[in-house]
């Protein structure tokens, strides 16, 4: 690889005639970034990063040509979607070009079940086509009116929906790829069935994305509710039901311990001083069963829309997964979180008051290996580094999982392990280590 101030980017530019580059430094250094600023930790190790040129391909051939004139430069390359992670996963450690595939935005065909699309589709626009046939996508994240599912796919791993679906790499959660290689001379591969995991969440270090092929859920009226509880645990305690309810149809579950119900200033009239809320997706259909529930629980619905009323302004969806640490963040921008896998609720309990207000505890539930699990994405009030990492220590050895998102390291976030299918697949496809430099430990370290 040369280094990026080795490089003639005016020569290299002009051998990609009629593809859109944009060579502007403020649009440069804006299309270089994502939110990598929730953490104050990458904040102070991504803040300076920029890339020397972007291009945005529209078509296979054009993305071809880029690989082939990174690969004569030796040119780094790293791809990105809307920019909505939270990791670095698309910002340039070590400049380059920088290729956006938001132009890259066709959906070339839906069947029930089933669609193949190009990576800089949005999640939204998709969904507004596929409900035309009474299907959707399986799961999206808190970002989905403005995130792209290729870049939901190198970056991402669940979200809305995964209470029902799991996981982006459980198996027939994507269904093939096609990338390009950054060979001598590159090419177009097509993996399928288990084969995708060489490249699913792998940050664009080992191929370019150009069509993915992704299996759908069936699109119900998603009624949005908000209960509310005087008592932390027992707003867990319900999710886990409502989760493990198997004949109630539900799309989200998310319940958070207050003040973070005090950071939603859109809905802050639902939400009582001092509640625990729960903030749901369900289908119209199981709403009176529903309601059952939250009586067991001694829950009170203070806010409850149809899907079709849902359908306009903010949905509570916004409010959940990573955009509750947005919110809390627009309100105090020294507040981080964490993400944490609990093996029970026993295990959130004890966590959620050793820590107290320090960690404010907000659960999502999801299906993790064919069993409902709490997921927390914690609000932390943030001190010091040290101390960011004390905290990491103690979960860890209390047995909860932390996918740390304080590193931009591939297999130092929620693999903690080498995975050497993606290593040998980069070897393969990437043989001059161009594809996001920095971003895979196996690489740097084989």
């Amino acid at each position: 690889m040369t280094t990026p101030q080795a490089i003639d980017w005016n020569s290299l530019a002009s051998e990609l005639t009629g593809i859109e580059i944009i060579d502007d430094p403020t649009k440069v250094a804006k299309l270089s970034l994502d939110y990598y600023h929730f953490s104050p930790v990458l904040e102070s190790q991504l803040k300076d990063k920029r890339g020397n040129i972007v291009v945005r391909p529209t078509t296979v051939a054009e993305v071809l040509e880029i690989a082939r004139v990174c690969v004569k430069y030796k040119a780094p390359l790293t791809v990105r979607g809307s920019g909505t992670g939270n990791y670095g996963q698309c910002i340039p450690l070590n400049g380059g070009l920088i290729l956006d595939t938001t132009r890259m935005n066709q959906i070339n065909w839906i069947k029930p079940g089933l669609a193949s699309v190009q990576p800089g589709v949005k999640l939204a626009a998709f969904d507004k086509e596929a409900h035309k046939i009474g299907w959707e996508l399986r799961m999206a994240p808190s970002t989905y009116r403005t995130a792209t599912i290729g870049g939901f796919i190198g970056g991402g791993s669940g979200g809305i929906g995964s209470i029902t679906y799991g996981v982006l790499r459980d198996r027939g959660n994507l269904h093939a790829v096609q990338v390009v290689t950054l060979e001598d001379q590159p090419r177009v591969i097509e993996l399928r069935s288990d084969q995708v995991q060489k490249v699913n969440h792998a940050y664009g270090t080992n191929g370019i994305i150009t069509e993915l092929e992704i299996p759908l859920g069936p699109v119900y009226p998603w009624a949005e509710v908000i209960v509310v509880f005087d008592d932390f645990m027992t707003a867990a305690r319900f999710g886990q039901a409502l989760g493990d309810a198997d004949g109630l149809i539900k799309k989200l579950i998310s319940i958070h311990a207050w003040p973070i119900p005090s950071y939603f200033a859109a809905v802050s009239n639902y939400l009582p001083e001092a509640k625990h809320c729960a903030l749901l997706m369900i289908a119209e259909s199981s709403l009176e069963p529903f309601q059952d529930l939250v009586r067991e629980y001694g829950g009170e619905v203070t806010y409850q829309k149809s899907a079709h009323e849902a359908s306009k302004g903010v949905s509570l969806a916004e409010f959940t997964w990573n955009h509750t640490t947005l919110h809390a963040r627009s309100v105090d921008p020294n507040l981080t979180y964490l993400q944490t896998s609990f093996v029970n609720l026993e295990q959130v309990e004890h966590l959620y008051h050793h820590f107290g207000d320090e960690v404010i505890m907000h659960l999502e539930f999801m299906r993790v290996a064919g069993k409902l699990i709490p997921v927390g994405l914690q609000i932390v009030r943030y001190s010091s580094e040290d101390r960011l990492n004390e905290i990491i220590r103690y979960h860890e050895d209390y047995g909860a999982l932390i996918a740390n998102p304080h590193t931009y390291i591939l297999e130092d976030g929620g693999m903690k392990t080498v995975d050497m299918e993606q290593l040998r697949f980069k070897e393969i496809v990437d043989p001059y280590g161009l594809m996001n430099p920095g971003k895979m430990r196996a690489w740097e370290h084989r």
